[in-house]
């Protein structure tokens, strides 16, 4: 069925906080909205809204026709202790819950409950609306397509990152919503994967809104773009795609600094004319009193006209004033300034691979032979589960290999961005888990590196695990700028980062000196960032490109 989901007069908050008030939106069949804004915009918590998991401080929602089914897939989809790759798909497309409200409807029908029937009906109709009918031989080939060749009945707590993402994209592909609503859907995608997944969303014919860091895939899909502007406190809805968006934004923040300066230097002028008009009434008035006589009446008439003349003025510039439309000047947007801090260079060999390989469950690595040299900015690229990760981890000297031999080279000093963010995963408070890796760092000057990045005093002392993906990747970077690298490691950086962060990144990257190792399926990224070589990894072989 087609449906529409309005919002109406939505405000949420966090906290004493307010992220968004009197939001106003649409979201009809065949719309796919781009949810744009930086980390801490409320553009989660707007998805759960419209999804009806939490409660708007503010405002409704309505849904035409109530029945219809939202779909909400969050941005980390979470992997449960026993639960198969089968069951995470039915639960992911709506099937598993829509099951079991069929299966109470159809117990209370052989009970001979009041009203059993409609209630049987309804449930299967959903049920068969979410594909529950055919679902598993959907899921078989969605799967092989995928190159998901584990098993469905594999727990998903066994799969690896690679293998989680393809698991995460089939249960977007299986779906049969009424309305999508995507949180990073791109995330951890190879390549081949943001194609199919572009494909799926332009093909859609239901609504959606999809929230994502991803410049290219933004580009190729959305229809409209909605901006939680969190520097001006603004809700803006742009139509056309996301190039009209980006075009329209920079038009719009021109004229309003613009008008601003117009009316500054305007109310500027008005008031130094006042004062001056003031200036010379008060002279005036002096000189009258200082040069009045009983014998001088006319002059005294005289000066005290035009005194009264001057302030006659002075309140009529006064009134201009007043009457100005008061145009607010513009906020600056709060901008991730980083640098990566430089270590002595190092040897002229960074890293080697000799003859490397690898074998792990019916996967082989290699061999491999590869030197990475000092300056080298090497880009790397592959499907998911081809060996990327294998090859950061070989060239690192972190993974045991069953032939060949790996080294580092002297004085490499290496800073990482690993897919996991592993370092800011566990239960230690964040500034603790910072400061053990930067112990020669005062708490207090930790503390100001981290809310350079945009973690503040109530992120710090929380658990690192309970930070969210922009906020761990953050820290991540901030520990870059921390302490000095020479050879720099970068696994996904763009994950989970909002489009003004990727840039500053970007623009870090420009500047950074020493050897640089980047894994990233970004497309502009590849694009802006200045690499001297490329390789391209598949089934478990390295090849120079």
């Amino acid at each position: 069925m087609t449906a529409t989901l309005v919002a109406k007069d939505l405000a949420a908050g966090h906290g004493d906080r307010t992220l968004f008030a009197g939001l106003d939106l649409v979201v009809a069949p065949g719309d796919v909205i781009g949810l744009v804004g930086p980390n801490g915009a409320g553009k989660s918590s707007l998805l759960r809204l419209l999804a009806g998991l939490d409660t708007p401080e503010q405002g409704e929602l309505r849904l035409s026709p109530p029945g219809a089914s939202v779909g909400h897939l969050p941005q980390e989809p979470d992997r449960r202790p026993g639960e198969t790759i089968r069951a995470f798909l039915a639960r992911r497309t709506g099937v598993a819950a829509a099951q079991e409200t069929m299966d109470v409807a159809t117990q209370a029908l052989v009970d001979g409950a009041p009203g059993s029937d409609d209630a049987y009906a309804d449930s299967l109709e959903r049920w068969l609306a979410l594909g529950g009918a055919d679902l598993d031989e959907r899921a078989e080939e969605v799967a092989a397509s995928l190159g998901l060749t584990t098993g469905l009945d594999q727990p998903m707590t066994a799969l690896s990152g690679g293998q989680a993402a393809r698991a995460g994209l089939a249960s977007l592909l299986l779906s049969r919503y009424d309305v999508f609503l995507l949180d990073e859907p791109t995330n951890d995608l190879d390549l081949d994967g943001l194609e199919r997944l572009e494909a799926f969303v332009k093909g859609l014919r239901a609504g959606t809104v999809v929230v994502s860091h991803d410049r290219e895939f933004l580009a190729r899909t959305v229809t409209k773009v909605l901006e939680l502007d969190l520097a001006q406190q603004q809700i803006n809805l742009y139509g056309g795609g996301y190039e009209a968006y980006l075009d329209e934004r920079a038009t719009a923040r021109r004229h309003a600094r613009d008008d601003f300066e117009e009316y500054a230097d305007k109310r500027s002028a008005l008031e130094g004319r006042a004062q001056m008009q003031r200036s010379w009434m008060d002279k005036g008035v002096k000189n009258a009193r200082r040069k009045a006589t009983d014998s001088d009446k006319l002059g005294k008439k005289f000066r005290s006209e035009a005194s009264e003349k001057q302030a006659s003025k002075a309140r009529q510039t006064q009134r201009m004033i007043e009457r100005l439309d008061v145009v607010e000047e513009p906020r600056k947007e709060w901008e991730l300034r980083m640098e990566i801090a430089a270590a002595p260079r190092s040897g002229a060999v960074v890293a080697t691979l000799n003859g490397a390989e690898v074998h792990r469950e019916g996967f082989t690595f290699g061999p491999v032979s590869l030197q990475v040299d000092w300056a080298d900015r090497v880009a790397i690229t592959g499907a998911n589960g081809s060996g990327k990760s294998t090859l950061l981890a070989a060239l690192l000297g972190r993974l045991p290999l069953d032939a060949g031999h790996a080294a580092l080279g002297s004085g490499v000093v290496v800073g990482e961005v690993d897919q996991a963010r592993g370092l800011f995963l566990g239960e230690e408070p964040l500034l603790d888990a910072f400061c053990a890796a930067v112990p020669e760092t005062e708490p207090a000057e930790v503390r100001t590196l981290l809310a350079k990045f945009g973690l503040k005093a109530h992120h710090v002392l929380r658990p690192a695990g309970s930070l969210s993906p922009g906020e761990r990747t953050r820290a991540a970077l901030a520990l870059l700028q921390g302490r000095g690298v020479n050879l720099l490691v970068l696994d996904e950086p763009t994950n989970h980062l909002d489009l003004p962060a990727i840039e500053q990144l970007e623009s870090a990257l420009d500047s950074y000196t020493g050897t640089l190792l980047l894994v990233t399926h970004d497309r502009r990224m590849l694009d802006a960032v200045h690499t001297t070589r490329r390789l391209e990894v598949a089934g478990g072989k390295v090849t120079e490109v």
